[in-house]
């Protein structure tokens, strides 16, 4: 399950914290008569990051990054693993057709290099050596992709850390608005419906050896923060990573979950569905108070638990449908 084992490498990776700050400066006399700006960034590694004007070639290693910048009008020219994103994340789809760098762990430096890319984003998922051989081709604004402290904030910090490299601080300004709008309206949804403070639990889960295997979203995880932010109780009491606050379980470690709501969201690359097949005949599943009462929500596709503003929308609007309904 390709998914999984990259999300949990990238789960178990340690956040940076982000230190991103911009600012311009004029260019030389004929740039700025063309109305051109130098511009330095700092990223979450303390690299400073020199532009000579907002990029427009950009190469994405990973797909929350993928995500910020279509968000923002910017189509790259070079996305790890394209068919991957294709199918993860239809909440911000490509407008071009990207050239495919290799995976999100292991990008093709040649593939890159081919590309001439004005800018290339990454983040702190990236082996080190690899993000090394990166900065020989191009500049390279490393962002640290999750903190468990402040998921949202470090959401809209990265959107607006790839907007003062691209020049579409507008854009970013209205993406994180339409955001904060979306959580209001569903948090006024389910006030209404008389769902303020009903417990919830996120989860994905997948099949090794014949045993299902379940990774919360906890009060950590963007999911979980989310959550939170349109009015649910997180019901998970499993600890997450300081990253992504993700949790680790199996079947037996939900008995303790109660009478509550139990979201997921699916994918129809993915060989199976755990919780819909691989458990329908285990009695530790089946004796749950909410598999009992239907209570079991896959959440449409495309939906990316780890992206950006257009896909929490996108969670919002599933799971306060799910609910309501």
């Amino acid at each position: 399950m390709r998914r999984h084992l990259l999300a949990l490498t990238a789960a178990s990776a340690a956040a940076l914290v982000l230190a991103g700050c911009g600012t311009t400066e004029p260019a030389s006399t004929n740039a700025a008569a063309k109305g051109t700006q130098h511009i330095t960034l700092t990223d979450a590694t303390g690299a400073e990051i020199k532009l000579d004007g907002p990029a427009k070639k950009v190469v994405a290693t990973e797909w929350n990054v993928v995500e910020s910048l279509v968000t923002l009008g910017v189509d790259p020219v070079g996305v790890a693993d394209v068919k991957g994103y294709k199918a993860w994340d239809t909440s911000a789809p490509l407008n071009n057709a990207p050239k495919d760098i290799g995976t999100r762990g292991e990008p093709s430096m040649d593939t890159v290099a081919s590309l001439s890319p004005d800018l290339i984003v990454a983040t702190s998922d990236l082996p080190a050596a690899a993000v090394k051989q990166l900065r020989k081709i191009a500049p390279v604004l490393e962002l640290s992709p999750a903190d468990s402290a402040d998921q949202i904030g470090r959401m809209k910090e990265n959107l607006d850390l790839i907007a003062r490299a691209t020049g579409t601080g507008a854009e970013a300004t209205q993406a994180n608005k339409e955001f904060d709008a979306k959580i209001a309206a569903g948090r006024k949804t389910l006030a209404a419906a008389g769902l303020a403070g009903r417990s919830v639990a996120f989860a994905d889960g997948w099949v090794a050896s014949n045993q299902v295997s379940v990774r919360p979203y906890t009060s950590g995880s963007l999911i979980g923060t989310v959550n939170e932010a349109i009015g649910l109780k997180n019901a998970w009491k499993v600890k997450g990573d300081k990253s992504y606050g993700l949790g680790s379980t199996d079947v037996e470690g939900l008995s303790g979950l109660g009478d509550l709501d139990f979201a997921y969201i699916g994918n129809a690359s993915e060989p199976s569905d755990p919780f819909a097949k691989d458990l329908a005949k285990n009695s530790a599943w089946t004796s749950l108070p909410f598999v009992k009462k239907d209570n079991v929500h896959r959440l449409p596709d495309g939906i990316w638990m780890f992206g950006g503003p257009k896909s929490m929308q996108a969670y919002v609007d599933a799971l306060v449908g799910a609910l309501t309904n």
